[in-house]
């Protein structure tokens, strides 16, 4: 297993190990490069990158996920996230 940007494997290792280089693939938010006989075929991603990749952040959610990081909010739960909404929501009802 060659060490870049990604790892590069062969299709047999890819097969013969798919459960934990999966796990790394996803806890490394990395890729993985399957080759067959030398040759590049095909990269295993991990889901967040996907989507990444897929379908760019636009920059007012860039701008949002900085803000709710800073305000320390980006780790609620959707339990969590709904009490906030309905607090808020209670607020502004009030004014």
């Amino acid at each position: 297993m060659k060490k870049s940007h990604g790892m590069v494997v062969s299709a047999l290792r890819t097969r013969t190990h798919f459960g934990s280089l999966l796990r790394q693939v996803e806890e490394n938010r990395g890729s993985l490069v399957i080759e067959k006989r030398g040759t590049p075929r095909a990269v295993l991603v991990s889901i967040r990158d996907y989507v990444r990749l897929a379908a760019p952040e636009p920059e007012i959610l860039k701008v949002l996920g900085g803000e709710s990081r800073q305000n320390r909010t980006d780790n609620l739960s959707s339990r969590e996230l709904d009490q906030l909404i309905r607090k808020m929501r209670a607020r502004k009802t009030k004014r």
